[in-house]
């Protein structure tokens, strides 16, 4: 097994005026192997704080709006290597910098709602990214993971403030129908 070796801390300071370059560079190195583990808690899951965790960290401290690094490389750690910690800390990242970009608030959302299991992030997520042009039907979504962890009033709220902001007659009953069906 190769062995891969770790960006240097605070590499940001290393950059002498570069470092939108030097995190071009480390983003390209890190694309050649997105699916590298360096340690193996179990099948198929690494040990938090991976190797990739580490270049996508040094890639936004030197670069912040990189938003393919908190799009795609968070997904990468939460989907094909499993490091939950480390996808947490990057989609946290992505999110605090790209607050109105709904893909990114999306995946977050997921990440929270299957890797993390905390519904109540997932739902706060998920009503951002509808409130910033991704579909309506994530607030449905939201109201039901606000329900499933007890939060019923919030997700009634949720739902009727949907309700509000609807003019589908068919959408506004399923809605009205599903606030019944929480009670």
């Amino acid at each position: 097994m190769k062995a891969l070796i770790d960006p240097p801390p605070m590499v940001e300071r290393m950059s002498f005026g570069y470092a939108e370059t030097m995190a071009d560079l480390m983003w390209i190195r890190a694309l050649q192997d997105f699916d590298y583990c360096d340690s193996e808690v179990a099948k198929g899951i690494c040990r938090n704080n991976s190797w990739l965790y580490k270049m996508l960290d040094s890639v936004t401290n030197l670069s912040p709006k990189f938003r393919m690094a908190y799009a795609a490389g968070a997904l990468a750690l939460t989907i094909i290597i499993t490091d939950v910690d480390g996808a947490t800390k990057i989609f946290d990242k992505g999110v605090k910098e790209f607050p109105n970009d709904w893909p990114i608030l999306y995946r977050a959302a997921y990440h929270y709602m299957y890797e993390v299991k905390d519904n109540k992030r997932a739902a706060e997520l998920l009503i951002q990214a509808a409130n910033n042009g991704a579909p309506p039907w994530l607030f449905a979504l939201a109201g039901r993971l606000y329900s499933d962890s007890g939060n019923m009033e919030l997700a009634e709220a949720v739902l009727q403030d949907m309700i509000a902001t609807e003019q589908d007659p068919g959408l506004i009953k399923r809605l009205q129908q599903k606030i019944q069906s929480m009670k």
